[in-house]
């Protein structure tokens, strides 16, 4: 096979290992004590099943969506597979590091511990933070507006989702999530907003 079969593929196949890995962590989980009402979670989830549609349909699909932005060349593909293998790297070690409290929806769980070790010293919300540089990998490598627009559904759908966690999270921990917040950024490494 020649590179330019297989450089299609690789993007595909490092969502696929994620999706993978995301699978059979999903097993391993505490019991929910707090969840999202289905309405809400549906205004989270719609946008996500939107954007990653716009991020993986083949640009014969997407009509005027597939006219590109960004040059096809093997630089711009490269940093965003780089882009999006860091993003899926950061957000699989925040999961594991999150261990048995993660969910796939907003949820409290059953004893659930306040992490601000590993990457959650870094950023409050390491998995968006890493799923949006993947996204964001993603559409570059793409290069058409369709995927230019999935990063548009998929922050609003993070930032949604960062919204109420932030709100669950402050009542579950009072000061003690207060103070997290103080000393460590929503989404982006180094810059300090609420």
């Amino acid at each position: 096979m020649s590179k330019a079969t297989l450089l299609p593929l690789f993007l595909p196949v490092c969502w696929s290992v994620w999706a993978l890995i995301w699978f059979i962590a999903s097993f391993r989980v505490k019991k929910t004590t707090r969840s999202e009402d289905p309405l809400s979670r549906l205004s989270n989830t719609a946008p996500i099943w939107i954007g990653a549609f716009l991020l993986a349909a083949p640009r014969a699909r997407l009509g005027l969506l597939s006219f590109r932005l960004v040059p096809q060349n093997l630089i711009y593909y490269g940093i965003g597979a780089a882009l999006t293998v860091i993003g899926l790297a950061f957000a699989v070690w925040a999961r594991y590091h999150l261990g048995r409290n993660w969910s796939g929806v907003i949820t409290v769980k059953e004893d659930h511990a306040l992490i601000r070790t590993g990457p959650y010293a870094i950023v409050r919300h390491p998995i968006y933070s890493g799923l949006l540089l993947a996204i964001i990998g993603s559409a570059l490598a793409r290069g058409h507006i369709g995927a230019m627009l999935a990063i548009a559904f998929m922050l609003y759908a993070v930032l949604r989702r960062v919204n109420i966690e932030e709100r669950w999270m402050s009542e579950t921990f009072g000061r003690a999530y207060a103070d997290y917040k103080t000393k460590t950024p929503a989404l982006v490494p180094f810059v300090a907003y609420g």
